[in-house]
């Protein structure tokens, strides 16, 4: 949410790790890899969660598990958390930000081709404390909720194509991501839209380098705290280096090196607008 798993990371949003979204650290595996492995392990520990330009949960080292099963070639079902472990969920000085940050989100994935990509993740961002006007029942999709719905197309041309090109387009179809009108009434669905692309080369001694731009469309709900509202905004410029190393019996560990920019004209003062992000990772 305010967050690819075995796609991007190092870290990745759900979901290779070219960039830190929850969606984009999926990996897409072949039908061949599916069949003979079901279940996929990983576990991420990020020196701070970022997520599309958006920080969330400040300058904490963050856990990240996400496992994975495969019920066909083409269909999986994942589950992918975060937490800090901090339990003030704001600042002492009364700003307006994160620090207490969880999230716990599951997630289908079907292969319509061998590049295209269908993703639908389920976001669940409870406050770590009781929050006045926040209801963080698991089921509840309102105003005052702390889930929401996106869906999300992948395409990956990293795999006999000429061009190792990515790209995303997720729109948030359900759950907390409304505009109100001018008196902060009528709430209505905004269908927050976002777009991304990345490319990924082999560098020096293995080591991946993977370029990424995103941009957030219509931000009009402000889902995207730190970004603008009332424009396009390209809160997403990176850059990761990955390197993977084998552990043997199955187990692999990328560690990458990432740094953002959130190009966003406003709301950046909080935790500024350049990161620079580690991630360890431990795959099965």
């Amino acid at each position: 949410m305010k967050y690819s798993f075995f796609t991007m990371a190092l870290l990745f949003g759900l979901h290779s790790i070219p960039s830190f979204s929850q969606e984009n650290k999926v990996v897409i595996d072949s039908i061949i890899e599916k069949d003979e492995k079901k279940l996929s392990l990983n576990l991420d520990v990020v020196s701070r969660y970022l997520w599309r330009g958006q920080c969330w949960g400040g300058d904490y080292v963050a856990i990240q598990p996400t496992i994975e099963y495969a019920v066909s070639s083409k269909l999986s079902l994942g589950f992918w958390a975060t937490t800090n472990f901090k339990s003030d969920y704001f600042y002492p000085d009364g700003v307006s930000a994160y620090k207490g940050y969880q999230e716990i989100d599951f997630y289908v994935t079907y292969q319509i081709t061998d590049f295209l990509q269908f993703q639908l993740w389920d976001y669940y961002w409870p406050s770590v404390s009781s929050v006045e006007g926040v209801d963080n029942t698991f089921f509840n999709y309102g105003s005052d909720g702390s889930k929401t719905v996106d869906a999300m197309l992948y395409f990956d041309f990293s795999e006999g194509y000429q061009f190792p090109f990515n790209a995303t387009i997720s729109t948030l179809v359900a759950g907390n991501d409304f505009r109100y009108d001018s008196n902060g009434e009528n709430p209505k669905q905004n269908f927050t839209t976002y777009l991304e692309l990345g490319y990924a080369f082999d560098f020096f001694q293995n080591i991946e380098i993977s370029p990424v731009v995103g941009a957030v469309l219509n931000n009009k709900a402000a889902y995207y705290t730190y970004a603008d509202y009332g424009k396009v905004s390209f809160t997403n410029f990176g850059i990761t280096a990955t390197k993977e190393f084998d552990l043997g019996n199955g187990i692999s560990m990328p560690i990458a090196l990432n740094y953002t920019h959130n190009g966003a004209s406003k709301n950046t003062e909080l935790f500024g607008k350049n990161f620079w992000i580690v991630t360890l990772s431990f795959s099965y």
